[in-house]
């Protein structure tokens, strides 16, 4: 039979050395509610961040056109191209999410500042990120249709104008890697049909005969490092 002891009773028998944990533990800190939140909400938001507060736009744009201009439909696959533009991606963000937790995070959890505080500190690394990389003219553009004043410097931007500014350049940036990326392929296709047509193979598409020439092209001068090497030094 399990005997219930009262809390005041519990505590007369329990040694002076017990009492500080169980009162921790009766008693937990008043940040725990914010912490559950911010985690909740971190994990629910998180594909989204990923999407517009991240490298990960730029790239998976960059591998979509190279597919593209290698004439592989499905090869890399969607999962393989998303798993790597998501690796680059941690690796370009960590000086930022290291910068985060020495401002934001680990002040947080040593209840040197409270979850309002800890948000703001830790949105100002990510924010120099953005404004690193979104074009001027697309700043102004969100800032003149939210009637936001003219700052005078940058970094008092909102960052409902910051993001979507940030990602309009990096669709910009992307879409002009994925061009010049597009041209030395193009230019094997052109050759192809022309010779193709010249000899009279009507019957046999030019996509055949160039699609394996493309291939062995990129695969000869080592197109994936050079592909990420020029990604990498983007940023």
């Amino acid at each position: 039979m399990v005997t219930i002891w009262p809390a005041a009773r519990l505590a007369a028998v329990a040694p002076v050395s017990l009492l500080p944990d169980l009162n921790t533990r009766l008693h937990p800190s008043d940040s725990t509610p914010w912490t559950i939140l911010f985690v909740l909400t971190l994990i629910t938001l998180l594909p989204a961040i990923l999407m517009v507060m991240t490298p990960l736009v730029r790239l998976l744009v960059v591998f979509h056109f190279l597919r593209q201009a290698l004439g592989t439909q499905t090869a890399p696959s969607n999962t393989t191209l998303m798993g790597l533009a998501l690796m680059m991606t941690w690796f370009l963000m960590a000086p930022v999410l290291n910068q985060v937790d020495r401002q934001a995070v680990e002040p947080y959890r040593a209840g040197q500042i409270t979850g309002w505080q800890a948000i703001e500190r830790g949105s100002q690394p990510v924010k120099h990120f953005l404004l690193k990389y979104a074009r001027e003219k697309d700043l102004e553009l969100f800032a003149a249709a939210g009637q936001i004043p003219r700052p005078d410097r940058p970094d008092d931007l909102p960052m409902r104008v910051v993001v979507p500014a940030y990602i309009l350049s990096e669709l910009e940036t992307g879409f002009t890697i994925g061009a010049v990326l597009f041209l030395p392929f193009l230019l094997i296709d052109m050759v192809t049909a022309a010779i193709t047509t010249s000899i009279g193979m009507f019957q046999l598409p030019p996509v055949v005969v160039s699609t394996p020439l493309k291939i062995l092209l990129f695969v000869m001068v080592d197109g994936w490092h050079l592909l990420a090497a020029s990604l990498l030094k983007s940023f």
